[in-house]
């Protein structure tokens, strides 16, 4: 696992302190604390006390290990200055503000332990005298905004991760409402479309039939736009596409074919039982769209539909002996497309194929989609 360089702020921190400490030791301003004079070893501790400030947020609890020792080893030598002690606040917070308050916790354990025996070994003062009590709240209180630090953080990303989640379902939403709208609106077109083609033909020489044909295209009218207002309602309330039914319709929407003069045979196998909602719609809609295909490229005679009801399993089969020469083919088409995307979006498979005149379109979906 790599592991990340320091950024340019982490290092100007790093450095940042380590002046102030330098200038603290070199010019004697600042809280009293050791008398000696400042040699090459304090000058190294200097430096390391750069780059282990650099490292804090890569190496947070080891720093801050580190750092006690520097500033235990600066007391201990006597050098000049006691600034050096805002390295292990620095410390402290970034444990907590890392890790968050159990850790923080550990660090300020560790950072009081050590400020305590030095104040009391080095200065010679009384245990928990003003300074050592001083050093403890001053630690103390570096913990505790560093967890607060933590915390709003992870609010905050949690808060962003949540708001993704919702736009990522948003636009699952919207891309399931527009396969629906290219569904109900491609079956309804097709339909109008034939019924508008016989009402032309015969209106003049059979009024019945040509009364018939305008009767269904009322009829399809009237469905579609119920179904285009249904899924236009979705985009101002909270729904989803699975629950307007499917199956249920699915009679209707084989007369709706029948009325254009294609015989239409159904089949069901096993035991028809209600599915999950989404499963349901699916195989409503692979129905719908197999049916559409069929009437818009293959000018079929007849068609059959098949429903088998395994165990956890619903596989439907639409087969049309359409010969038309703009037959879809198997890999080809929005249509195919569209259902291959559902069928895989519930965990199902598909396949199409042609042999001789005749079309088929096979869909496998799991009754237990919803798990997936």
């Amino acid at each position: 696992m790599s592991v990340r360089r320091p950024t340019t702020a982490e290092t100007a921190t790093g450095i940042g302190v380590a002046a102030l400490v330098a200038v603290s030791a070199v010019t004697r301003i600042g809280p009293s604390g050791p008398e000696g004079t400042l040699g090459p070893a304090g000058a190294v501790l200097i430096v390391l006390l750069a780059a282990l400030i650099t490292a804090r947020r890569i190496f947070p609890f080891g720093v801050l290990v580190a750092v006690n020792a520097v500033v235990a080893a600066w007391f201990v030598l006597d050098f000049p200055g006691r600034l050096i002690t805002v390295a292990a606040l620095i410390a402290c917070y970034t444990v907590a503000a890392e890790r968050g308050w159990r850790l923080g916790a550990a660090a300020w354990a560790v950072t009081a332990a050590v400020s305590t025996v030095v104040v009391h070994g080095t200065l010679g003062v009384a245990w928990f005298d003003d300074r050592a009590v001083n050093a403890l709240s001053l630690e103390l209180a570096a913990v505790a905004l560093g967890s607060a630090v933590h915390y709003h953080r992870a609010y905050a990303k949690g808060a962003r991760e949540e708001a993704l989640r919702l736009r990522l379902r948003e636009t699952e939403q919207r891309l399931e409402i527009a396969r629906e709208l290219h569904d109900v609106v491609g079956h309804t077109m097709v339909t109008i479309s034939v019924q508008a083609g016989v009402a032309t033909h015969v209106l003049e020489r059979n009024p019945d039939q040509g009364a018939a044909a305008l009767r269904t295209i009322k009829t399809i009218s009237d469905e579609g736009l119920a179904e285009v207002q249904a899924l236009l309602g979705m985009l101002r309330v909270d729904g989803t596409a699975a629950d307007r039914g499917g199956l249920a319709r699915l009679e209707t929407l084989l007369d709706v074919t029948r009325a254009t003069g294609v015989q239409v045979e159904l089949v069901v196998r096993g035991e028809r039982r209600s599915l999950p909602p989404r499963v349901d719609l699916a195989a409503f809609r692979t129905v719908q769209e197999a049916l559409t295909n069929a009437r818009r490229h293959a000018r079929p005679t007849s068609i059959r539909v098949c429903l088998l009801y395994g165990d956890d399993v619903l596989e439907i089969g639409v087969r049309n002996d359409g010969a038309g020469e703009s037959a879809p083919s198997p890999t080809g088409g929005n249509g195919i497309t569209g259902l291959r995307s559902r069928a895989e979006a519930l965990g199902g498979t598909l396949h199409a194929s042609r042999t001789g005149e005749t079309f088929e379109v096979t869909v496998t979906l799991p009754t237990r989609a919803e798990d997936h």
